[in-house]
């Protein structure tokens, strides 16, 4: 497969090729095919466009799946969080079902859109879904992965991607170890840990690079899997480290933040910094806008983790 640095661009690939050799694969989208590229063309009897109606979709996505199909449904993370929410927990969770969820422009990916388009409540609100397992990959390369382990995964997935729009690698190529409930740690440090996600590990590795300047050893971690969190990792991160910052393109309420300081706080308690969007509506503006508005810069995520190892 042709390496792509767009998320988006490397789940249509990935999705395809696994429809080559799955035939039980379906393709469900609201309103756009952009989301799943050429699947349409290559799979005209596998394709469906539902509609701006994600509410039905989630039940014909069911009613595949009780049939023995493997559907993808593919959509806004903003629309197919908040807005289906009851039909995913009930039509799809509550019975098991083999289901995966897609959401794209997750986060501030659509920030000029407005909060009507900022997807900041998604993952807080699959977390408490039972048996839905949530993957936020970090680049292309672990998107490609996320899909395929989705696929093999028996159960109702939710992978929350980024745009159309080209993003750095941190992975130069798919050979490392991608498994379900296991972070991945990619710089060592004892000074304080950084557990971030999605396309905030770009910016935690930047911020963990200037700090090494200043002779603050940053540990970075990778949690690419919200549900199973990786208990293990998080508490040998506090044991071995004197704090503990989580990095988060999500609302700091019911992410992943919430998620380490439940388990921090009853394995092995340290001070904990959530580093997300504070519980507001957001201004709309381009992602880098609203990054440097709500602090969320290398630099400004650095000069926070100086304060917070100083009280």
């Amino acid at each position: 497969m042709k390496k792509t640095l767009s998320p988006r661009k490397a789940y249509a690939e990935t999705l395809i090729e696994l429809a080559r050799n799955n035939r039980k694969i379906v393709a469900l989208v609201s309103d756009t095919k952009s989301r799943i590229g050429d699947f349409d063309k290559i799979f005209p009897d596998r394709f469906f466009n539902i509609g701006i109606a994600e509410q039905n979709m989630i039940g014909v996505a069911a009613g595949f799946a009780i049939s023995g199909k493997l559907p993808f449904v593919s959509a806004m993370s903003t629309f197919l969080s908040m807005r289906c929410f009851e039909q995913v927990r009930t039509d799809i969770a509550y019975p098991n079902l083999n289901v995966k969820f897609v959401g794209s422009e997750g986060g501030v990916s659509y920030g000029d859109l407005a909060s009507t388009h900022h997807s900041l409540e998604d993952i807080a609100l699959y977390r408490t879904i039972p048996n839905m397992t949530i993957f936020v990959p970090a680049d292309a390369v672990e998107t490609i992965k996320a899909t395929k382990s989705a696929a093999e995964h028996i159960g109702p997935v939710y992978i929350r991607i980024t745009t159309l729009k080209k993003e750095p690698l941190i992975y130069e190529n798919d050979s490392y170890n991608f498994k379900i409930g296991k972070a991945i740690t990619l710089r060592e440090g004892n000074d304080i840990s950084i557990i971030a996600t999605g396309r905030m590990v770009f910016k935690a590795l930047l911020a963990s690079k200037e700090l090494l300047g200043e002779g603050i050893n940053v540990r970075v971690i990778n949690m690419h899997t919200i549900k199973p969190i990786d208990k293990e990792v998080l508490i040998k991160a506090a044991k071995e480290t004197s704090r503990i910052v989580t990095i988060e393109e999500h609302n700091i309420i019911g992410g992943l933040g919430s998620a380490v300081a439940e388990v921090v706080g009853e394995e092995f308690p340290v001070p904990i910094k959530r580093l997300g969007f504070r519980d507001v509506f957001l201004i709309p503006g381009s992602s880098d806008e609203i990054f440097d508005y709500y602090g969320l810069t290398k630099e400004k995520i650095a000069e926070t983790i100086k304060k917070f190892l100083r009280k």
